[in-house]
């Protein structure tokens, strides 16, 4: 009985880690290699990606991209990947 307990709560531990982290349908996430600070910075390297990807983006201002003709606003977070902090892009459809 415990074991399924364990079980039940490490699902739903990868559950809330992929939400927390950004990973929803619709959403584009990103990894970037540097850290930005500067938002201009920021946009343009974010469009490098995204073009990379094969997708046509747009910085808007604002926070806000178009996206193959859908409307994305991008936030960002740290995260810790390998015990590195690595900044982490993510762009939700408004």
């Amino acid at each position: 009985m415990i074991l399924l307990y364990t079980l039940i709560a490490f699902i739903f531990a990868l559950f809330f880690l992929n939400w927390l982290l950004g990973y929803k349908k619709g959403n584009i996430t990103l990894t970037l290699d540097d850290r930005y600070t500067d938002l201009k910075e920021y946009a343009e390297a974010i469009e490098v990606e995204l073009r990379k990807e094969g997708k046509q983006a747009v910085y808007k201002g604002g926070r806000k991209f178009l996206v193959d003709g859908k409307l994305y606003e991008f936030s960002d977070r740290t995260v810790p990947i390998g015990g590195v902090p690595t900044q982490q892009t993510i762009l939700e459809p408004k």
